[in-house]
Parts: C-alpha cells; structure tokens; sequence
C-alpha cells in the first residue's frame, strides 16, 4: 500500500507538472553493447558499399602480386574496448554485368572463385591471409594500437558470432575475418556466407609440427578428415589437387670478395679528405649488401597418387633435391640481405654553443681529496696530470685540420703577397673539371636550397660530415667551426676574397648559409674598391703633370665601385651636422653647374630646358640583402601601420636609393628637371603626345598621372635632392657594418643551427653522388625514385622550418636507393656479368639481374640448364662444400670437380648440392559436397606452412546450407 501511494504522488505530480509533457524516447532495439557493435558493423559494410553481389573477371596469372590494392581503416568501438576493420580490395576492372545488388540466389561469392584459382598460388608479394587463402578482396577486425589481443576462446566466439550476424542481416558476401591471439602469430578466423553456402575460415598454429603431420601423407589425412566427407565406399573420393613449394635457403652468399674498398678517412693527399677528394660523399656498402638467397622450387597441380611422401618412403627427399636443378617445373629466386651503408647525413647535433664546447676542454676542475695523506694526493696529481694532458689535446687534430682547411681554401697555399688578387670564382677543387653549369644536375640546388656544388659553403657541408662521422664528433665540428669563421675574419681584415662564392648580390635560392657567405665577400670587394680607389687617388695627386687635373674616363656600363680616379673617392657622411660645414665657396661652387659623375650620354635625348645632352649618372648599387634581412625589413614596415603618417614613413625609408639617383642625376646633368629624371628613370610615366600647333606636328610630353597625385614622394624626393655626385654622397651600403653583423651571426651559431644550415648541402650532395652512380648501372627504378626524393626534399627544405622528422624519411629513402645500387653490383659481381665471363649468356644475366632489382621474385628460365641455374647451383655446391668440409684442399678445390665427386670412388661421404629446405608449403584443394551427399559440391582448401620454428594449417572449408 505504501508504495501504490508513492506511485499515486508521482504521478500527480507528474499531471501537475507542465514540463512533464515533454519526454524522451528511448530506443531498446539495440540496447546492448553486442547489439550496437553489431549495428556499427553493419553501418560500415553499408558506407562501403560491400552489399550485394559483384561480378568480376577471372584472377590472371601473377594479377595478386603485380596488381595493386586499396585500404580503407574505420575505428570501431566493442563498450570500452577498441576495434580497427580494414578493408583489403584487389583494383580490378569490373565486368560488364557487375551489379551490387542481389543479382539472385544462385550467386556464388568472389571468395569461393578464388580458393580454387590456381594461378596465383604462392604470391611473393601480399598479405598473408591473400598467400593462404588466394582471396581477393576481404575484411578484417583486429584490436586498436594500444589494445590488449583477443586470447580467450569466448571472447573469440563473441566477436565471430557477431561477425556471423552482420553478415547474415546485411547480405554482405565478402569474407570477414577477425585477428585472435597475440598479432605476431598471425592467427585469424572468420567466415563468408552467400546464398545458400557458408564458408568457415579457420586457423591452427604451432611452434613444433607433430610427428605424424611432417609428411604429406599426414596432411591429407587431416583435409581428409575435416571435410568428413560422406560418400558412401562406391562413390570414388573427389580428386585433391596439390601443390607444393619448396624454400632453399643459401645463407653464405660470399662465395667472392667483395670488390668495393671502405672509404679511407685517413687518405690526406694533396688537401684531400677521405671521401670527399672527389667533391661527393662515401658511396655504398663496406660488405657484400646480400646475406642470402633463396631458392623457391614449385610443383604445381599434382595429383594425389604422383606424390608418396610419408614417414617411410619420400619421392621428394633430400637425395631427389640434388636432381631439382634437372626436375624442377618452375624456379624462383629473390634476394635480400643487410646491409651496411655509410649514411649520407649529418647527425643532429647536440643544442650547446660551440665556445661551451670548446671551453670544456681547458676549464679547470678541482680535485676531490678524500683523505689526507701521501697517497690520495699523489694519485690526485697523477689524475689531474692527465687531466691536463687530454685538456691540451685539440679535438681535431692539427694536420687533419691544415688539410681540411687547404681543402676549403685551397687559394691559402699561394704566396700572402697573392692572396688579394685571387678571384673568389674558380673551379671546385674536388674534381679535376669544372662542373658544367648548364647541366641540370649543376642547377639541383635551386629546387633544394642548397649551394652551388663548386661552391664553398657544399665543401664545408662536406667536411663537416666527415669530421663528424671519423674525426671526433661534435666538439671537432666545433673547433672546425672556430678555424673557419677565424679564416672569415682574416679575410675581411686583410681584403682576401672568399674562394668557392660568386661575384654579385647574394642568391636567394640558396641555403642562408651561403647567402652569409656571399654578403661577406660583398662586403670585402666594396672594401677592396674603396681602398684601391684611395691608393691610385694619392698616386694622381702625388704625380704632376695635366693629367691629373681632371677626372678619368669611365667605360659605358661601370658603376662607381670600379672607378679609380683621383677625384672618385666615397666621401661618408657621419651625419647631417657634417654636410652644414660646407664654407660658401663650396656652395657657390656647386651652384655655378659644373657637372659631375656622368657615365655616358643617355642616346640622343636632352635636356628639356636647355640644348644640353642627357647623360646617365654613376649611381651607387642598391644594398645586397640576405633572406633575414629581408624579413626583418617587411617586418619593420608592416608595423608602421596603414595611417598617413606610417605610410609617409613608410615611402620615406623605401625612396632611399631613389634619393640618391636623384642627387647624382642633379649633379651628371645641371638645369635639369624632373621629367628629364622621369625620362631616364622611369620612362612609362612620361607621356609624349603628338600636337599640331600652326599647321606643325609637335611632339609633347608630360608626366603620367600617377606622378601628378599631390603628395607625390618622387616630386618630394626632388625638391628635397641637392646636386651630390654618388662619391660624396652617404654609402647606401655600410660594408664595415654589414661585415661585422655576417662575422657576429656566424661566432654565435650553435651546433644544432649549423646543422641545419647545412643539412640542404648534405642532401644535395647525397642526391648528386646517387646519381652519378646509378648512371654506371642504369637502374630505371631508382631514377624514378630519385625523382620521386628530389620532389619531397624540395617542398621540404623551401619551408622556413623543416620538419626534421621528414627529413629523416628523405635520408632513409636515398640509403634504400643506394642499397639498390649495392645489390645490383652484388649480383653482376656473382652472375659473373661485371667480370665478362659469359659472353655468350650476358644479355640474359642482365636481364635475369635486372628484374631481381624490380621485382620480388624472378623465374629462373631453363631452371638447371639455363646460365643463371648455372650459376645458382654452384653457388649452393659451393656452400654446401664449405659447410661440410673439415680440409682446407677440399675448400680449395674447384667447383667443376663437384660433378663427379658424388659419382666417383671417393670414400668420403658424398655431400648433397642443395642443403635440406627451410620451408615447406603444401597447397590442397577439391571440391566436395558437405555436410550430406546430396548437398553442392564446393571449393575446399587447406594451407599448410612447415618449418624448423612453425607448424600452421590455414584452411577453408564450404558448405551447402540449403541441402543439409
């Protein structure tokens, strides 16, 4: 009664209530955490459109393995835990007829198609589930990432009897499978259902195969039995088609030397560093690059009675293995192997300044004294003596850094008195011809942002790698860091161009490194003009004679940094208090129209004002700029603002060179105006216009509009330009500053920013030193390749900040390609191609060498009587040789011998060619009706894997769910 009355409350309350009216429907259709996951499934098989039936052409022979595939990964939840489906699809081109819906009931799946198919049987290239089961397109359900595996059977069936009922609700005929057990096991278990079949894929895994399952005989005893075939004794058993693969394994490849000689660090010849005296890095592999070769042996579609292997009697044992070279149908080979590469990179540096580096060397420590006696300080000072000792020791060693240096500056070994007359522009010293400079390989460095390869700035980065990786490490980076910005300084305090760096501008195109670089020799050749320009001008002066009193002529098209008269002498400004010093005669003087600083007469134009001629001004050369300085400008200017008053500031610091044309126009051409300047400066903005004035055509001109705006900065900049030659005007260009900032920017780069500078350079030249390589061998797949890297590199490295994580995947992308490259000299070397030993074969070794390098596995055409079966068998005579003889004649003996010592008198133990196989694959199939007589025959098979460490069985077994 009491809780009839509670109830009777609530609901009056509840009628009261206005708001009670509103309430929320709940779905209990899929109430559980089964049923939703169920649900999901089916939500997924229906977004990828995998209901229905599809008709598609019959697999092709190798389609598996060349064909390519699609994956697409969905997340799916199970409660809390964490589920991926994947779903695998052979591309295909469709049938003509193909529908993806319900084409009837008697639609077989695609699945069952292909467990019979015998064409791609044994794929060296696909997923493990495409090698046992021969399917072409399927599902699979496995745990998330960072999941626990699915080890308990319940948990196993919960997940297949899911499976089970979102095939069944959506009509979905593509097989579903579900990973169980531990992932390296490889274990899965799944289903395929269709109309009026259903397929179970099951698995079994062991480390040990048992006794009685080693033979074949065994193993159809358990297709045998699992097919629990119900035929009565008159009905003939079905045929099984079987197909077996046998896996050799020669694991001491090394039956020859291998040619290539590790890179000689220690080589310093004539300014050469190890394996940089060519101008390129270390190329290739120390050891032979292939550790193994496998030879795969196939019979396929044999019958049941052809084959007797059992646990007595074995028609496929060791002693027939020695005729395989003869009996084989069909022989694959495919290599791989370790290998060892000289890493074409710098490694990342450790975050510390190169003065802490250094200074770590010479810093004092004090000495821990524990107890106070004769014995604890002497072996202090005997610890503190050595302490010293290695304090004293340079992390690089002297005459490894002369050479380094010699290598970087070779101009260095010329006489001090012809130290300044050395052009910074000459060949790279690494090869003995200049590059050209037209090739496309030469102008690499633009899509990288690196550096000219005959440049300095490649050099360093070359050295650096070396020093790195055989010199010391990061504190011999360092000292060799400190000797190359001292030798930066030397150079700008004693006027010594930079060898290795082009004349001009710095390149934007390259690294900020060389643009440094280049600023620092601009600097030094301004440096270089100004003071010559002193030296000849108190020459002049100091010699009488009429010459000397007026200006020397100037050839066309020389700017004012080539002048070396008397008079031409750069007058800087210290500020604008110096230019009021002028006395009044000066003054007067420069009123009175005496031009000054004309290069040449600009054609035949002249003044509008007067009949004078229109000459062109020596003006002073726009400021070189880095990439940094550029930045730090826009960046100056975009915080100015959009007012009047910022953007008036803004036109002012920006119309700095055009203030100082004007001043040298005002002074080349006297009584000129502005549209004399305009006409020269910008012709567009003067527009001439033809007039008839008193029966004559006149032609006439005025400025654009542009120029007539009020408040025009070039009609400001003209009024306010006096008439100052450029040599008296302020240097636009400050080399001594701009010199002093590129020496302070290069003593504070640390290791890590080094670096970074020079990883681009790193590249390139691993890029470079591929190519040339892979030129020798003509490897269409590592070209391609490169192609492939040259791209990826080129997007990264024209990024402000790389991703160094990306850069890495570049790295390992160009080690793959070099290990190509080291295969393929491998083979040539043990097919006897490099050497010219067969003549008659080497077309066909080539090509055998060829496709080993494209594709995973290779026919051996002839088998045992082709030049590459030749070849192959002796070089598993000759391994089992070496690894059964106990005498060093036998390892000395030739192998031509091998082919009569079975057969001789010998009474030694004859020796096999081939040793046992590392792997045995067995393929079964038939066709069988199940679970009753009457039911359909359909596809069954069983996949079996045996080796020394593994015993699985993958089989696939159909049956009829309509006559059961």
């Amino acid at each position: 009664m009491h809780l009839d009355r509670s109830k009777q409350r609530a609901r009056m309350a509840a009628d009261s209530d206005p708001e009670s009216e509103v309430f929320e429907i709940t779905d209990f259709t899929t109430a559980s955490e089964w049923e939703r996951f169920i649900s999901r499934v089916e939500e997924v098989l229906n977004d990828w459109k995998l209901i229905g039936s599809r008709v598609r052409k019959p697999l092709q022979k190798g389609e598996i393995t060349s064909g390519s595939w699609e994956e697409h990964t969905q997340e799916i939840n199970f409660a809390d835990f964490r589920f991926s489906i994947t779903h695998h699809c052979l591309k295909q081109e469709s049938a003509e007829s193909q529908s993806r819906e319900g084409a009837g009931e008697d639609v077989c799946p695609l699945a069952l198609q292909d467990l019979l198919c015998v064409n791609n049987d044994f794929p060296p290239r696909a997923h493990c589930l495409v090698r046992w089961f021969g399917v072409r397109e399927f599902l699979v359900i496995s745990p998330g990432a960072h999941c626990e595996a699915v080890v308990s059977e319940s948990k196993c069936n919960l997940l297949l009897s899911s499976v089970s009922i979102a095939l069944a609700n959506t009509g979905c005929l593509v097989p579903l499978f579900v990973q169980i057990q531990q992932k390296w096991r490889k274990m899965y278990a799944g289903e395929c259902q269709g109309p009026g079949v259903h397929t179970d894929f099951e698995m079994v895994h062991l480390r040990k195969a048992p006794g009685q399952h080693t033979h074949l005989s065994g193993l159809l005893d358990i297709f045998k039995n699992k097919m629990s075939c119900p035929l009565t004794p008159l009905t003939p058993l079905p045929p099984i088609s079987i197909s077996i693969r046998f896996t050799f394994v020669l694991q001491d490849g090394q039956q020859c030397s291998w040619p290539q000689q590790p890179p000689d660090f220690y080589a310093l010849l004539a300014g050469e560093v190890g394996g940089v005296e060519s101008g390129g890095l270390p190329f290739g592999a120390c050891e032979d690059p292939i550790s193994e070769l496998h030879l795969a042996t196939t019979w396929p579609n044999l019958t049941e009675g052809i084959v007797v292997d059992n646990d007595v009697y074995s028609r496929s044992d060791k002693h027939k293995v020695q005729k395989l070279k003869d009996a084989c149908d069909e022989t694959s080979a495919w290599f791989y192997g370790l290998l060892m590469l000289v890493t074409a990179a710098l490694l990342f540096l450790e975050n510390s300044d190169i003065t802490q580096a250094l200074s770590k060397l010479t810093e004092p420590a004090a000495v821990p004294i524990h107890k106070l006696s004769v014995s604890s300080m002497v072996h202090s000072a005997r610890r503190r003596m050595r302490r010293h000792r290695r304090a004293e020791e340079s992390p690089l060693n002297s005459h490894v850094l002369n050479s380094i240096l010699l290598y970087l500056f070779p101009d260095a070994a010329l006489d001090k008195s012809d130290l300044s007359d050395v052009k910074s522009t000459q060949p790279s010293p690494g090869g003995t011809t200049e590059p050209d400079r037209e090739s496309e390989d030469y102008h690499l460095y633009n899509q990288l942002k690196s550096a000219p390869s005959d440049s300095l700035t490649y050099r360093l980065a070359l050295c650096v790698c070396v020093v790195n990786f055989h010199h010391g490490g990061v504190r011999a980076v360092a000292h060799l860091w400190q000797e190359f910005v001292l030798e930066m300084r030397y150079r700008w305090e004693n006027n010594c161009l930079i060898y290795g760096l082009a004349g001009g501008a710095p390149d934007l195109r390259c690294c900020l490194l060389h643009q440094k670089l280049q600023m620092l020799n601009c600097c030094i050749e301004r440096k270089r003009a100004r003071d010559d320009g002193r030296k000849s001008g108190a020459s002049d002066r100091s010699r009488p004679g009429p010459e000397s009193a007026g200006p020397a002529e100037v050839s066309p098209g020389k700017s004012w940094d080539s002048w070396s008269d008397s008079e031409e002498e750069f007058f800087e400004c210290l500020s604008d208090t110096e230019e009021m010093k002028d006395t009044e005669s000066e003054k007067k003087a420069a009123n009175k129209s005496r031009a000054e600083g004309r290069l040449q007469p600009h054609g035949k134009l002249t003044l509008l004002k007067s009949p004078e001629p229109l000459y062109i001004p020596v003006t002073q050369e726009p400021a070189p700029m880095t990439e940094d300085l550029l930045e730090e400008q826009s960046e100056v200017l975009a915080k100015l603002g959009t007012s009047a008053e910022g953007a008036h500031l803004r036109a002012r610091m920006q119309s700095a060179c055009l203030l100082s044309d004007m001043e040298s126009f005002k002074a080349a051409n006297p009584g000129c105006c502005l549209e004399d300047f305009v006409r020269w400066y910008s012709p567009r903005d003067y527009v001439e216009e033809e007039v008839d004035e008193v029966g004559q055509t006149v032609i006439r001109g005025d400025l654009s509009a542009r120029m007539k705006i009020p408040g025009n900065m070039w009609v400001e900049a003209w009024e306010t330009a006096k008439a100052t030659p450029a040599r008296r005007q302020k240097r636009l260009f400050d080399d001594t500053k701009e010199a002093e900032k590129v020496l302070h920017y290069l003593s504070q780069q640390k290791p890590s920013d080094l670096t970074r500078h020079l990883m681009p350079c790193v590249l390139h030249a691993a890029l470079l030193k591929i190519k040339e390589e892979e030129e020798s061998e003509d490897i269409a797949s590592v070209r391609k390749a490169l192609q492939q890297v040259t791209a990826h590199a080129s997007k990264l490295l024209h990024h402000p900040n790389p991703d160094f994580k990306k850069l890495e995947d570049v790295i390992v992308q160009m080690s793959a390609e070099e290990a190509v490259i080291a295969r393929a000299r491998s083979l040539k070397a043990k097919f006897g191609i490099a050497g010219g030993e067969r003549e008659e074969d080497a077309d066909e070794l080539q090509r055998f060498v060829s496709c080993l390098l494209e594709e995973p596995e290779v026919s051996v055409v002839g088998a045992g009587r082709g030049p590459a079966g030749k070849i192959i068998h002796k070089l598993f005579v000759s391994s089992q040789r070496l690894a059964d003889s106990s005498d060093e004649a036998a390892l000395l003996a030739p192998m031509e011998d091998e082919a009569g010592r079975s057969g001789g008198t010998d009474d030694r133990k004859a020796v096999p060619d081939f040793p046992p196989p590392a792997g045995r694959e067995v393929l079964l199939r038939t066709c069988v009706p199940r679970p009753a007589p009457y039911s359909k025959a359909l596809p069954q098979r069983l996949f079996c894997v045996l080796t020394r460490d593994e015993f699985r069985l993958a089989g696939a077994f159909s049956s009829d769910t309509c006559f059961f």
